[in-house]
């Protein structure tokens, strides 16, 4: 992993960077919704979005994630760029230090690949790229919460390093399995 700006406090955090060498993490930004809103699909909305997205919506979310990382919120949203120059978005990853049923240390982890980059590895690597800057950051385990019918999810936890944990219901009665992994330790 590589990240741009280590030890440097004084540049703003929106300026992060990570990479494996094969895929670029780097904060979401007005100029990926385009990207976003085409390469949208069915499963997207299904397990990530909870419904379709609209330009102006989708907007006020990217300038919401520019404002977290401008505060220092909880919320640190990715991009998953690839390509020579690493700016074709790929999908998305976020990292949320703080939310309904996560305990101090834990760090939810969710993400999602337009449909022409599915299949290649990309969601893992983005996965461990993340869980890295997690750890670095201070989060002691990492949480992917899967619907049980999305196996896809469930098999990038597993290829993540993850291991399976406890189920919870959202408010609205959906089940979600947990998968695990502590941040302290190098994955294998």
């Amino acid at each position: 992993m590589v990240l741009h700006d280590a030890g440097v406090k004084n540049r703003r955090m929106h300026e992060v960077k990570l990479s494996d060498g094969s895929i670029t993490l780097s904060p979401l930004r007005l100029d990926d919704v385009e990207a976003h809103l085409t390469g949208e699909d069915e499963l997207l909305v299904r397990w990530l979005n909870g419904g379709p997205g609209t330009r102006e919506g989708v907007e006020a979310y990217f300038r919401h994630c520019r404002e977290q990382w401008d505060t220092a919120g909880p919320l640190r949203a990715f991009g998953i760029r690839v390509g020579a120059t690493g700016e074709a978005l790929a999908g998305t990853i976020d990292l949320r230090f703080a939310g309904e049923g996560l305990a101090p240390g834990q760090v939810n982890v969710a993400y999602g690949l337009y449909s022409s980059w599915r299949g290649r590895g990309l969601a893992t690597r983005a996965v461990l790229l993340a869980s890295q800057y997690a750890a670095s950051e201070g989060g002691a385990e990492a949480v992917i919460q899967v619907d049980p019918e999305n196996s896809a999810s469930a098999a990038v936890a597993r290829r993540a390093g993850f291991a399976p944990g406890k189920q919870s219901y959202s408010k609205d009665g959906t089940r979600f399995d947990w998968y695990v992994r502590d941040l302290r330790v190098a994955p294998r």
